[in-house]
């Protein structure tokens, strides 16, 4: 088993940063990939970014691309997202998940955190 914990949400004007954190329990953290998914009220899940289980490898979706950065450190276990230039459309409930590839889609992650909320107003 894998706990995820995700923090550094909150209420931001559009064009601003927040740092969300993914801070990990369990079973050994360096073993797992780390996915960011989001998800807006009456919307799908979906894949924002991802990062291979050694940091090498990271996947971006392309709504985010240039804006946001995902980086690990595995001494800490923790996954940190950082996200600029922020957008009214980047509105939504931000997640965390581990799994024993890098995916972009949910059905590749097997622990998932609680989620933390991102609002950006215009």
């Amino acid at each position: 088993q894998v706990q995820l914990v995700e923090s550094g949400g909150g209420l931001v004007q559009a064009g601003g940063s927040l740092r969300l954190s993914c801070a990990a329990s369990g079973r050994t953290f360096s073993n797992y990939a780390i996915g960011w998914f989001r998800q807006a009220p009456g919307k799908e899940r979906e894949f924002v970014t991802a990062v291979s289980w050694g940091g090498r490898s990271k996947y971006y979706a392309d709504s985010v691309k240039g804006r946001f950065t995902i980086s690990r450190d595995n001494a800490k276990n923790t996954v940190y997202l950082q996200m600029n230039s922020l957008k009214p459309e980047d509105t939504a409930a931000y997640y965390c998940a581990a799994g024993g590839i890098t995916g972009t889609v949910p059905e590749k992650y097997d622990y998932w955190g609680q989620g933390t909320q991102v609002t950006v107003s215009s």
